[in-house]
Formats: structure tokens, C-alpha cells, sequence
């Protein structure tokens, strides 16, 4: 979970004219960036079913093209549904059932059936109709975009989140989603770190490696 600390403006931060702005932006990124840590372990203590409900609330504010919202989540909260889980999971992931949720991020294949509803201003589903690859990439790309927003809600809430890749994706769609209309994208164990941090956060590339400004 994040640190309690009281944050001070950080030094990586542009400098805004307000001084409690400036506290109020050091506080957010404290707590999203700067201090949150992926866990290494996990405690059992359960996440409510409110705190699951009021963090997709969060996650459906942020954008997405055409307001499409592709992303389905699936909160695996019970012991008997995270079970249903494990067979389709890396021996190395098989831990981390012990957080209080795993959320299953998926993407609607035919997510702009609803945006005649969310693009009330331009419905731009024609061009998906009879384009299932634009349709495809639009969905999985979007709702990548959702998952990101996902972590970064549970933060804001007071959660750890662990976005996980090992796993079969084919064998949690057969579970979960047999219709094929969902596609399952990356699953994310969401709750308590048990303990603190084993080791230092890891480095990152420095702005020249990464960061071009043309």
C-alpha cells in the first residue's frame, strides 16, 4: 500500500502557481508514482465489494476513443472463483490468488454496439460494423488504456494493484467468457501488499534514453 508519509512537492514536478496546488499535485503523485510499489506477496484481507464497484466508476471517467469503453472487468473475490483461475495460471502467479481480487481486464469485441449510447453527439459504429479488424485493435488497444486507468484508480483508493501476463489467455476466455465475445487481456490481483517491499524499486531509463522532443 502507499506510504502515509505527508509528500513535499517533488522536484520532478513543473512548478504550478498555486501553492496548494502544488501540494495537492505532490500528494497525487506520491501516491500513484512515486511511492506505490507492485507487491510481492499479498495479504488476504478481502477488498468490498463497494470499493470494487466505486474504483470501475473512477476508471469509466477516464477517455477513451470515441468514449467506446471496450474494457469488461470480472472481480474474482470469492475462494471458488479464484479457483476457477488457477488451472489457466503460471506456476509463478499461483500466489498471488491470495489478494483479495483479481480482476480479469477484457475487451468487448463488439463493444460499439453501445455507441449509438456513449457517442450520443457522432455514432461512429458504422465504420466498425463490417471492419472486425479495426474493430479488434480499436477494442484491445482501448482497453489496454482501461487496465492502466485500473491500477492507478486502485492507488487513488487506498489498493495495491499487480498486473499480471502469465497466463493462458485462450483458457480464461473457455471459462469465462465461452461466448467469445469477450477476449481476455491481462488480469491485475488487486488488495493489500502483505509486508513491506523485499527489495528497492528498480531502476528506470532516464529521460535521454527514453524521451525524444522533436
Amino acid at each position: 500500500m502507499p506510504d502515509t508519509h505527508v509528500a513535499t512537492p517533488d522536484p520532478m514536478l513543473d512548478p504550478v502557481a498555486d501553492p496548494a496546488d502544488e501540494l495537492a499535485l505532490a500528494l497525487a503523485a506520491d501516491r500513484l508514482f512515486l511511492s506505490a510499489r507492485t507487491p510481492q506477496s499479498w495479504s488476504d484481507r478481502p477488498v468490498p465489494v463497494e470499493t470494487l464497484h466505486r474504483l470501475y466508476r473512477l476508471v469509466r471517467q477516464a477517455p477513451t476513443a470515441f468514449n467506446g469503453s471496450p474494457a469488461r472487468f470480472v472481480f474474482l473475490s470469492s475462494p471458488e472463483a479464484k479457483e476457477r483461475l488457477r488451472p489457466a495460471l503460471s506456476r509463478g502467479n499461483h500466489a498471488k490468488l491470495k489478494a483479495g481480487a483479481i480482476a480479469i481486464v477484457a475487451y468487448d469485441r463488439r463493444f460499439f454496439e453501445h455507441l449509438p449510447f456513449l457517442s450520443p453527439h457522432y455514432d461512429p459504429s458504422p465504420m466498425f460494423v463490417d471492419e472486425p479488424s479495426l474493430a479488434e485493435t480499436t477494442a484491445f488497444r482501448n482497453g489496454t488504456l482501461q487496465a492502466g486507468y485500473l491500477i492507478l484508480a486502485a492507488r487513488l483508493l487506498g489498493l495495491d494493484a499487480g498486473p499480471m501476463s502469465g497466463f493462458d489467455a485462450a483458457a480464461v476466455d473457455a471459462e469465462f467468457f465461452a461466448d467469445g465475445r469477450l477476449r481476455t487481456n491481462l488480469l491485475v490481483a488487486l488488495g493489500h501488499a502483505d509486508g513491506t517491499p523485499p527489495r528497492p524499486r528498480a531502476p528506470r531509463l532516464d529521460v535521454s534514453q527514453a524521451v525524444a522532443v522533436l
